[in-house]
């Protein structure tokens, strides 16, 4: 029968054995060891764990890190300056509302208390000045000045009635002379709106009754014929335009084209003028209408003009409203010669 092998010393033992004993000490107690089996393997104690350090951030998240917190001051920077542009707004508005609502207030405030009081000293002032007043005015007597007394006489006086020609009482002598002029040798050379043709006497007392007696407006018999007429009034557009110059217009009335036509040869051979002289804007106006040549009228006498009416003799209406303007002749015809004009026309 075999023999079962020796077993080591346990570690333990060992040390003991190894140890020295040292005089003195106390002995420790001992721990009971648990045996181990045979052929286990010896545990060797584990190493306590290191502390945990963080890792070192990485270059990327630093970057985004910095772009973040600069975002944020920029925002904030942005806000504090909107915060201080709100405050001074408020601060302005402030300003205004006092000086605008509570300064204006008492600035009106006292030019009404002193208005007020300027009133009061007035109306006292003119309360002591009516108590003190008379009541009953003192008759006044005013002598009469010798300017006066020579009007009282002049008015007392009778006097001759003025003549019927008001217009031309004071260009008479002007006018006769015109008058006695057109009688003699015809000027074919002379200027234009001067007659150039030779007037009749019957033709000067027609004229001058019409300037001197009716005063410019009035109906005067027709010579017999438009070329007779149309020289009579040749020589009274001669001699309003010698007394008033380019202040006047001659308005022609015939109701037919043909007879305004006869007018106008006959006006231009008598005064030396061209067709440029017959229109809206010149010194001679034909019409076919009393409405037209009436609202012509009344536009000369809105420019301070003066317009001299001339009516066919074979009109043998006269349209009230013509009647109104100062300077107008009618040529009154005969029945013979209205019955040739019907005859012709």
């Amino acid at each position: 029968m075999s023999r079962a092998p020796a077993l080591p010393d346990p570690p333990e033992a060992a040390d003991a054995l190894a140890a020295p004993e040292t005089p003195g000490a106390p002995e420790a107690p001992e721990t009971p060891v648990a045996p181990r089996p045979s052929g286990a393997p010896t545990e060797t104690p584990a190493e306590p764990p290191a502390p945990l350090t963080p890792a070192p951030p990485s270059a990327p998240a630093d970057a985004l890190l910095a772009l973040a917190l600069r975002d944020l001051q920029a925002r904030q920077a942005a806000l504090n300056a909107e915060i201080q542009a709100l405050e001074n707004r408020r601060d302005q508005l402030n300003a205004e509302i006092a000086t605008t609502f509570t300064g204006q207030s008492e600035a009106i405030a006292k030019r009404v208390r002193g208005f007020q009081d300027y009133l009061v000293t007035a109306l006292q002032a003119l309360a002591a000045s009516a108590e003190q007043a008379q009541l009953v005015s003192q008759p006044l007597i005013v002598q009469p000045s010798a300017l006066d007394q020579r009007r009282a006489e002049e008015a007392a006086t009778p006097q001759a009635a003025p003549a019927a020609a008001g217009l031309f009482s004071q260009d008479e002598a002007i006018i006769r002379e015109w008058l006695r002029t057109f009688q003699g040798q015809p000027d074919f050379s002379a200027d234009p709106w001067r007659l150039r043709r030779t007037l009749d006497a019957e033709g000067a007392a027609l004229l001058e009754e019409w300037f001197l007696r009716q005063g410019g407006r009035g109906a005067q018999p027709s010579r017999g014929t438009r070329h007779r007429n149309l020289v009579v009034t040749a020589a009274a557009i001669a001699i309003l335009g010698d007394l008033y110059g380019d202040r006047f217009q001659t308005l022609v009335l015939a109701s037919r084209p043909e007879r305004l036509g006869e007018w106008r040869r006959g006006l231009q051979d008598c005064l030396g003028l061209s067709r440029e002289d017959f229109g809206p804007n010149s010194g001679i106006v034909l019409f076919e209408r009393p409405e037209a040549l009436v609202e012509r009228a009344d536009r000369l006498e809105e420019q301070e003009e003066l317009p001299f009416i001339v009516i066919d003799s074979a009109e043998r209406v006269i349209e009230t409203p013509i009647l109104q303007f100062p300077l107008w002749l009618a040529f009154a015809g005969t029945p013979i010669e209205l019955a040739a004009e019907d005859e012709l026309y």
